[in-house]
């Protein structure tokens, strides 16, 4: 059974911190960002499969495209996983909001909304665990050796606290809190930041697990204070892990300034966040705020600003 047409949509996803340290077992923290999003659409057509991504003005043959391709990746492992053998005689329609190499979970949040809106138009609902995991194997494609919190956090469309190797776990959030994500306008190439991040860690093990450590220390706390219900208390976390995070080298001068700059405007804290090296940063602040770090930013060179507020939420389990 299938239905004539189907679609889903998927948030992006900033981390709060723990990023690169996460990636050896440290724990990261992650929440969604709804102000941006993957939206999918399937209809039955007749003819052969054909993509769609509206936003990168691209129409392409699924046939035609390569294994390693990360649309035909979550087409081919979804199909699988519902026991579909041939490519639906369709079109996809993909359009999103959210940047390409941004550090937002751009190609999370597309194969989330891929593997769901197929799903849903073959009549059959994947939980979200087996998304996430279908997900977290096309993410090898775009990084190399990821953590799996961007798929994690943007499947469930909750604040994750995640630990590799670990069930997923989210957790309460018992106030909200507000972030203003910052886009430096370059291209944060996290496969290869990841990549250098290791090479540097195997020649000098001591001090990158010293760091590591650090990184995994305040995300533990900064869990602590969420739950506790005083978020405006995270704002010297923030700043610490970038400042950790610099000394990891994944920063650049661009990041450097825009988080100068919300800290100058009254930001209570701020970092980098994702692979760095570009991409986005974030800073905490407060309602009275929000507007002088948000002019602060765009004078400072931010390409684009997108204002979120985590919602509070009571849910705390592990999946």
């Amino acid at each position: 059974m299938m239905a004539n047409s189907a679609s889903a949509s998927a948030p992006g996803k900033i981390i709060l911190c723990g990023e690169h340290a996460v990636v050896y077992g440290r724990p990261a923290i992650a929440v969604p960002v709804s102000q941006v999003s993957a939206d999918v659409t399937i209809t039955a057509t007749g003819c052969d499969l054909a993509i769609e991504a509206r936003d990168q003005n691209r129409t392409v043959h699924f046939a035609n495209l390569p294994a390693d391709d990360p649309l035909a990746a979550i087409i081919r492992l979804t199909l699988e996983k519902l026991d579909v053998a041939d490519a639906p005689l369709a079109t996809i329609v993909i359009q999103s909001t959210i940047p390409i190499a941004g550090g937002l979970g751009s190609g999370a949040a597309v194969s989330t909304a891929l593997a769901r809106t197929l799903a849903r138009y073959y009549e059959h609902e994947l939980d979200t665990a087996t998304i996430s995991s279908l997900v977290y194997e096309v993410e090898k494609l775009h990084h190399g050796t990821p953590s799996g919190i961007d798929n994690a956090v943007i499947a469930f469309d909750q604040p994750v606290y995640f630990v590799r190797g670990r069930p997923i776990e989210t957790f309460a959030v018992p106030r909200p809190f507000r972030l203003v994500i910052a886009d430096t306008g370059l291209p944060g190439p996290t496969k290869i930041a990841v990549s250098e991040v290791r090479a540097a860690w195997q020649a000098d093990p001591a001090k990158f697990e010293s760091l590591f450590d650090q990184c995994g220390e305040i995300t533990g706390q900064a869990r602590s204070i969420i739950e506790g219900g005083y978020p405006d208390q995270l704002g010297p976390l923030l700043t610490q892990n970038h400042r950790l995070l610099s000394e990891l080298g994944v920063s650049c001068a661009e990041l450097e300034a825009l988080v100068e700059a919300a800290l100058g405007a009254g930001a209570s804290g701020a970092k980098l966040s994702g692979g760095g090296r570009g991409g986005n940063m974030i800073a905490l602040v407060t309602d009275e705020r929000t507007a002088s770090v948000e002019q602060a930013l765009l004078n400072a060179g931010a390409k684009r600003v997108i204002i979120t507020t985590v919602k509070a939420t009571n849910d705390k389990r592990e999946t």
